[in-house]
């Protein structure tokens, strides 16, 4: 009689709830080895909660800085304007980090995606030391090269030297958390976050509106909470890698400069931060030219942004899993499993953002409503809800199809993408609609429709012509 067959149970299949829990506590999984669906959501769920605290952040800013009124709202987005080009480059350079430090982790050389991780950190600080400087000493000048109003020039310029000159703490943040991100540690990025963003919310009512012997500080209070939040959230961050996370450590003789793999993420990140300045400094003409509609348009659009920026982090999430899922199997020369990753992620999107785009289409009034209760504000970002609702999943695969391009390194082809469609077309179509024809705040956002609706399908195709599977970093 033969001895009964015993089958042990398939790694591979597991129950939804033991996957959520290996993704939220970390796993030490080789991603160019387990199976597809596995490694999406291993790295997916992090990634997608990382970025719904990081979006959870802005609305949390938003809904006490409107209890303040317009112009403290229009104050933070025409700061947030300038922080865009802040963002792109930081946004740049965790792409270039990311993109390294996944090509190395999947050709299994971790010394030397340690060295990259030091090395980012150093180009961070550097990076936004004129930034500091700017926004320190030029603050108020800044504000009214955008058109704030007379209360944002009196009393909202100290909300602009907070947020620029401590933009050092928002650089090493993404670039920092890029680098865990390439090494497929998405819980980490996801635990630092939850930190940051949680003591945020918690210190922004007591710095704005004072509490007990805490005095109130206004807009200015909300821009000292996110530095403290941030801050710590960094020296978090710092501190996992000297320690050692799960996929990456950094050694103490790793942190000296070493000006072959700084120029290395340098010439990475110039195609990352183009393309992620291209798309900020639309932002910056759009709200520019919506600041001469008025303070109201203003207000409206970027409370808003502020809800595009919480419905979109999952679906950023998701893309971000995409790129550590591109590089890292490139890496391991398996450019066939890195396509599929990328259709498996895109569908997913898709599903995602056809769920929201209904959302927005019956709840956009209602969504704006809770931030302010000016009937003007409602009613301009509400109608900008309602006309991103008519094809918001486009902008579900742009958002995969870029992180493909930019997971493999080769960041210079959504840079040139984003010159055509977002400075080429969107801006002087946005201008054309708003001003010369007077549609007013509805021209900024049907320019902004066709042009995004137009970039997402461009990329896409691009994507399936497969040349990116070719670029070394």
């Amino acid at each position: 009689m033969s001895d009964p067959v015993v089958r042990l149970p398939d790694p591979s299949r597991r129950s939804l709830w033991s996957l959520l829990r290996e993704a939220l506590r970390g796993s030490e999984a080789d991603y160019t080895q387990i199976s597809m669906p596995r490694a999406v959501l291993l790295l997916a769920i992090p990634m997608m909660l990382e970025l719904v605290m990081e979006s959870t952040f802005a609305v949390a800013d938003i809904f006490f800085v409107g209890k303040l009124g317009p112009s403290a709202v229009a104050t933070v987005g025409l700061t947030e304007t300038y922080l865009f080009i802040l963002y792109s480059v930081a946004m740049g350079l965790a792409t270039a980090v990311t993109a390294v430090v996944a090509r190395r982790t999947g050709e299994h050389h971790g010394r030397d995606a340690g060295v990259a991780a030091a090395q980012a950190l150093w180009i961070g600080v550097a990076a936004s030391i004129p930034f500091s400087v700017a926004g320190i000493v030029y603050a108020r000048e800044l504000l009214a090269l955008m058109g704030a109003d007379a209360w944002a020039l009196e009393h909202g310029y100290r909300y602009t030297q907070w947020m620029l000159g401590g933009n050092a703490v928002i650089m090493l943040l993404f670039v920092l958390n890029g680098v865990f991100r390439g090494a497929g540690d998405a819980a980490t990025a996801m635990r630092v976050l939850l930190v940051a963003n949680g003591l945020n919310i918690i210190l922004d009512p007591l710095l704005i509106f004072g509490y007990g012997p805490i005095p109130a500080m206004g807009i200015e209070g909300a821009a000292i909470a996110t530095n403290i939040g941030r801050g710590i959230g960094v020296l978090m961050q710092v501190w996992i890698l000297i320690r050692g996370g799960r996929h990456i450590r950094v050694l103490r003789g790793q942190w000296a400069v070493k000006l072959d793999v700084m120029a290395n993420i340098v010439r990475t990140s110039v195609g990352g931060i183009g393309q992620m300045m291209v798309g900020m400094l639309s932002w910056v003409f759009l709200m520019r030219i919506l600041a001469h509609v008025g303070s109201s348009a203003v207000a409206g659009a970027t409370i808003a942004l502020r809800i595009m920026m919480f419905t979109m982090m999952p679906a950023w999430g998701l893309s971000n899993a995409a790129a550590t899922l591109v590089g890292q199997n490139l890496g391991a020369n398996r450019p066939d499993r890195a396509e599929a990753a990328v259709w498996r992620i895109g569908f997913y999107n898709m599903g995602f953002m056809l769920a929201v785009s209904v959302i927005y289409y019956v709840f956009n009034d209602s969504l704006i409503r809770f931030f302010s209760d000016d009937a003007d504000v409602i009613a301009i970002g509400a109608e900008w809800l309602r006309i991103l609702s008519y094809s918001y999943f486009v902008y579900g695969w742009w958002m995969v199809s870029t992180q493909a391009f930019n997971g493999a390194g080769d960041t210079m082809t959504p840079t040139k993408i984003n010159l055509v469609f977002f400075w080429l077309i969107q801006i002087p179509l946005s201008y054309a609609l708003a001003i010369p024809l007077d549609w007013q705040h509805s021209g900024v956002f049907w320019g902004v429709f066709i042009s995004e609706t137009s970039v997402g399908l461009f990329t896409l195709w691009l994507f399936t012509r497969g040349r990116w599977k070719n670029k070394r970093v």
